[in-house]
């Protein structure tokens, strides 16, 4: 199965301009407040804190500030941010494929319709990975152990019963041939959490993001037995694709920046010029290349079209699964 969210990569010249020398001097943003809906260690955390990182080492914003706000599959902060508007015109939140997949589902009341839309801004793949002493070393180990004992080959994820990370092994089993609701699911709240459980044999393997499984990896921690993108990912080129696994899906999960409704029209275009302009500089590189990130790009309406357009696609995959 191959699950396309119809991504563009943006190109370092579609970039508003370069940044150099005394452009770069003064901030375009004084400050920034990133909102984050899950635990430390988790895909929102680590987007939310290399992008601060890049913005202020590039000069582009002067401070940036964190703060984890779990609960309610992501929804508490989304209910925050909505019932705080007017004090939070600083603050942005960082969100990904979830914020679909959740209202869809009923987990929150809201959608990204109720929020403003900032920007589209990196992909992560998906991984499925093992504990380093684990005797599975490969998705065919993964699928007969499943065949051997569904129910004890658990596999866990940092999001809730029918979430993404659920939605991803969900997608790999069913197109390994296997029957993807027979999976015992255990979630966890953020992937740091749910990389733990890993790490204690709570779980037999996990369902996260590529990025947050890569410095686990160098570390010698665990095993990334199969990776959602077409080719071999350069972040970490020792992981196997599922599709080379005679797995045929692919998987790419956006994450952006949503700010609070009815933000002012000149603090929005001042976020969205940031952002564009950060693609363009070494420090966002660094960090992108560091996470094996894509580069995604939708800014304004575009995000909406897009976020749309996946709000279609995710819905009728997940009547296929038997989710909705």
């Amino acid at each position: 199965m191959t699950f396309s969210l119809g991504r563009r990569a943006i190109l370092a010249a579609a970039a508003a301009f370069a940044i150099t020398g005394p452009a770069a001097a003064e901030p375009v943003v004084d400050s920034i407040h990133f909102l984050i809906p899950g635990g430390a260690g988790g895909g929102w955390d680590g987007t939310a804190r290399g992008t601060g990182e890049a913005l202020t080492g590039a000069g582009l914003v002067g401070t940036a500030s964190y703060e984890n706000m779990s609960g309610g599959g992501g929804g508490k902060a989304i209910g925050y941010l909505i019932e705080n508007a007017d004090s939070q015109h600083g603050t942005l939140m960082v969100n990904s494929t979830p914020i679909v997949i959740r209202s869809l589902t009923g987990v929150f009341p809201h959608n990204f319709r109720d929020l403003t839309l900032v920007s589209g801004t990196i992909g992560d793949y998906a991984a499925i990975v093992v504990n380093k002493d684990s005797p599975i070393n490969s998705m065919s180990d993964l699928l007969a152990a499943f065949d051997a004992d569904p129910s004890g080959t658990a596999i866990g994820g940092g999001s809730v019963p029918g979430g993404m990370d659920h939605l991803v092994a969900a997608m790999t089993m069913e197109a390994a041939g296997k029957d993807a609701l027979a999976l015992k699911y255990i979630p966890y709240d953020a992937g740091g959490k749910a990389m733990a459980a890993l790490l204690s044999g709570e779980i037999k393997a996990l369902s996260t993001g590529f990025s947050e499984a890569v410095a686990l990896a160098e570390a010698g921690e665990v095993k990334i037995i199969g990776v959602t993108s077409d080719e071999r990912v350069e972040a970490y080129a020792d992981a196997p694709t599922m599709k080379e696994q005679g797995i045929d899906t692919t998987f790419v999960n956006w994450r952006g920046f949503f700010a609070a409704p009815g933000l002012p029209a000149e603090k929005l275009a001042a976020y969205q010029e940031v952002i564009a302009k950060m693609y363009d500089t070494p420090e966002w590189e660094t960090v992108r290349a560091r996470n094996g990130w894509v580069n995604i790009h939708n800014s304004g309406d575009d995000f909406q079209t897009f976020l749309e357009g996946q709000e279609q696609v995710i819905g009728d995959l997940m009547k296929k699964l038997g989710f909705l």
